[in-house]
């Protein structure tokens, strides 16, 4: 029996002695305790404390509100700090603007490991606890008390149950809260051991510690440490930020990302790589003329920095900065003549200005670089017309904006109409001729459109692929599965074909064969090196797997 299954033995034993209310009273402090009373003195210490509080604090709530607000979470951290006593440290609320930022205690030998400490009111078998994202992030256990008296201003005296303790690497939270009841929890006597297991262990890391703070952590972890010089130290520094800010673009935090990288170039200011990853950051957050401005700093730097031409052009065609993109593409291809990519988007930035003949010819010189340039941007379309990512972006509801971007599909289909009667057998041109329709929401001539690239080459499983999101989009399932299934017999390697078929087995009810694609697709990643959509795909997984309640804490 591992750790976790006692502890949850002891919490199914500790719940039924609590209906009995047989309960464990230890007024030893540092010593483990189920029950805990406080009353007298003490109480009125945390009843002023928290009268003070609840004037500095005050918002839009009466002063009583936050008074018993701020008295129930002074409560349970009462608790919790006279069973773990010396162990701890408290954190200072005078001493941290704005209150303890989601973290009531730190180990006294180790600050990086934070407790919060959640307090209810209420019957122990109906009450629940909640926590946010960024307390899970912040905190190694969360600690829950429950308080048998109901609070407010006359009460003179509580008896306060310690519930239980949850660690947070076990709560899978992404985004917004979870709540939990009393037999989701592990027994509270296990508490102090499991932080003790962690102020041992050398590899535990917070998920949301800060490049100094993991510094100093690697620092004290060393046994011997030599010297380092001020200028290795700033490097290490650098490193951790830039680090740190990849982790949080690849969690989609863009904005903790772009802190990071804006940290890193404090340390090196004429670093480039910092300034595109900076840029792309911005560019997520559609905030695009500080994109365009890092991407021009990147460049400045690092006059051959391709890369960092071809995302300015991006940056200034979602801008409708047309020619200033085919400018930027233009100087990519100055750099590299064989960068398929950058004639692709400067054909579709030539085609917005009316430039026809002018993007036929760089669809043609992409086409002859890369004939299979359209499965490199795979990922784009499938979120474009499937949806699947949980924080794609929303569409415009600008009138004007909406406008432009149907003039601009209409002007695609123009130019791949062109192409089409000039190369009659070019699959490309019928593929992009019906990802152009699909934008537009014209499912069924796309249809026709990927249905005539299949008649030309039945091998093209990109072809298959975008007809099965067309199918998708009109609601026939079976047949984008069918379509799916089709593209994966051509290339048993494509992951996003696995994907999008996992997505509509799952809409169909078919739970276990959407976690089979999707663990295919994460294998798949994982050997392609594709660290971003592996994380993602694995989370989909664990997603699916809490909906069939083969979670362990059943959420």
């Amino acid at each position: 029996m591992d750790w976790s299954s006692l502890l949850r033995s002891l919490q199914s034993d500790f719940i039924r002695r609590l209906a009995d209310g047989c309960l464990l009273h230890c007024q030893s402090v540092g010593q483990h305790s189920e029950l805990s009373t406080i009353s007298g003195e003490r109480l009125k210490q945390l009843r002023d404390f928290c009268w003070v509080m609840a004037e500095k604090y005050k918002r839009v709530s009466s002063v009583r509100d936050v008074f018993i607000s701020y008295l129930k979470g002074k409560l349970g951290e009462e608790v919790v700090k006279e069973r773990l006593a010396d162990f701890i440290t408290e954190v200072d609320y005078e001493k941290r603007f704005g209150g303890d930022g989601n973290v009531d205690f730190m180990l006294t030998n180790n600050p990086l490991i934070g407790i919060e400490v959640k307090s209810r009111h209420g019957y122990f078998n109906k009450v629940r606890w909640s926590v946010s994202v960024d307390e899970v992030q912040k905190n190694a256990v969360i600690v829950c008390v429950l308080i048998q008296e109901e609070v407010n201003e006359a009460q003179s005296k509580y008896n306060m149950v310690l519930a239980g303790f949850l660690p947070t690497e076990m709560i899978k939270l992404r985004t917004g809260k979870i709540s939990f009841g009393i037999e989701q929890l592990f027994y509270a006597g296990g508490l102090r051991s499991y932080l003790e297991y962690l102020q041992a262990s050398t590899s535990y890391i917070p998920a949301n510690i800060s490049p100094q703070q993991q510094l100093l952590k690697t620092s004290l972890n060393q046994i011997a440490t030599p010297i380092v010089t001020p200028v290795e130290t700033q490097e290490n520094l650098n490193q951790l930020y830039i680090q740190q800010g990849d982790e949080c673009f690849n969690k989609k935090l863009y904005d903790a990302a772009i802190e990071n990288y804006s940290q890193a170039l404090e340390i090196h200011k004429s670093d480039a790589n910092s300034y595109y990853k900076r840029g792309n950051a911005f560019y997520c957050l559609k905030n695009y003329s500080q994109a365009i401005a890092d991407f021009t700093q990147a460049v400045n730097i690092n006059p051959n920095f391709a890369k960092a031409y071809i995302k300015s052009g991006l940056t200034r065609y979602e801008l409708a900065d047309y020619y200033g993109a085919i400018e930027d593409y233009t100087q990519a291809i100055r750099i590299n003549s064989y960068d398929a990519v950058a004639f692709q988007n400067r054909a579709d930035a030539r085609s917005m200005i009316g430039d026809s003949q002018g993007a036929i010819e760089d669809y043609t010189q992409a086409g002859k670089i890369n004939p299979h340039l359209l499965e490199t941007q795979r990922l784009e379309s499938q979120q474009k017309n499937l949806n699947i990512e949980e924080n794609s972006h929303n569409s415009t509801t600008d009138n004007n904006k909406d406008n432009l971007e149907r003039e601009n599909h209409q002007r695609a289909i123009e130019v791949f109409t062109q192409v089409i009667e000039i190369s009659p057998d070019d699959a490309v041109g019928y593929k992009k001729r019906g990802n152009a329709r699909c934008d537009l929401g014209d499912y069924l001539p796309a249809i026709e459109d990927f249905t005539k690239a299949i008649g030309i080459n039945p091998y093209d499983g990109d072809a298959y692929f975008y007809r099965g999101n067309s199918f998708y989009e009109l609601g026939n399932k079976p047949e984008a599965i069918e379509d799916y299934t089709q593209a994966i017999q051509i290339n048993p390697n494509d992951a996003d074909a696995y994907i999008n078929r996992g997505k509509v087995r799952d809409e169909l009810g078919d739970t276990q064969g959407a976690i089979a694609d999707f663990q295919i697709a994460a294998d798949l990643y994982q050997k392609a090196g594709k660290v971003h959509e592996h994380k993602d795909t694995k989370e989909k997984i664990l997603d699916l797997e809490i909906e069939e309640s083969l979670d362990v804490l059943d959420f």
